[in-house]
């Protein structure tokens, strides 16, 4: 069994850095002709001169440019085979009484606006055509409680988006997935370490596997969904957050028997 995006062309938003980056890396290995979309035009055609991609600007959350990259996508390569939505914001562990609306807006227009937005366009197309994988980056944030009061609800209107386009497009020959990581070793994450919002041990500590996700770890399932390995599943939310789910509820226990 082998990834195989040979003659197919794949767009990841949020290319430029982080999970999106280490999808886009994984892609273009598999053969697929990939675009690296981002804000940050000077990192994305960094990563796109590293794996022979293209390289194209995009604000995930303003519908002019979500439709002028879908429109530059398809005069240049066609309709897209495989859609990537990666772009996405971390949030400040604030109390509700001290996180701003305007924070709050900013975290909720770029997670989950951004990536309709992008299902919407690219799904049209896909749909219009008869075949295309959409695999959302949502997060074991949305799948549970905790202090991220804008980012929670957003993944878990990412990974009810899923399930909604999945039916919706089904018919269509249009498979729509989400991967929900646990605390994967990004810039984003190591930011947060330096400035003390997150502490390693604790996300450690709270994970089966007692370790950190790598990057790559998420594109590889990423691929396995988008492809044609995958074939049958759509409408899924796949936890790849070694063990932290099942994890936690242990810490009413006294914690995993290490």
């Amino acid at each position: 069994m082998k990834l195989d995006f040979s003659g197919q062309v794949a767009v990841v938003t949020g290319g430029a850095s982080g999970i999106g980056e280490s999808c886009a890396r994984v892609l273009a290995e598999a053969g697929a002709q990939v675009v690296v979309a981002d804000r940050n035009e000077a990192a994305a055609r960094a990563v796109a001169e590293a794996i022979g991609g293209a390289a194209l600007a995009l604000d995930v959350g303003e519908e002019q440019s979500v439709d002028a990259l879908v429109a530059a996508v398809q005069a240049r390569w066609g309709v897209p085979n495989v859609l990537v939505n990666s772009a996405g914001v971390l949030q400040r562990t604030l109390p509700p009484e001290e996180l701003s609306l305007r924070e709050w807006d900013f975290v909720a227009r770029i997670d989950l606006r951004g990536t309709y937005l992008c299902c919407a366009r690219f799904g049209a197309v896909m749909a219009k055509r008869g075949s295309g994988a959409i695999v959302n980056i949502a997060s074991v944030a949305g799948m549970g409680s905790g202090p991220l009061h804008s980012y929670g609800p957003a993944k878990a209107g990412v990974i009810n988006l899923t399930e909604c386009l999945a039916a919706e497009w089904g018919p269509k020959g249009v498979r729509v997935n989400a991967v929900s990581p646990g605390f994967t070793h990004t810039p984003a994450l190591e930011k947060g370490i330096t400035t003390r919002t997150l502490e390693t041990g604790a996300m450690t500590t709270h994970a089966a596997l007692g370790r950190l996700i790598e990057p790559r770890e998420i594109a590889n399932a990423v691929a396995f969904l988008a492809s044609d390995l995958a074939s049958a599943i759509t409408g899924i939310n796949l936890p790849v957050d070694a063990g932290y789910l099942v994890a936690t509820p242990w810490a009413s226990y006294g914690g995993l028997r290490r």
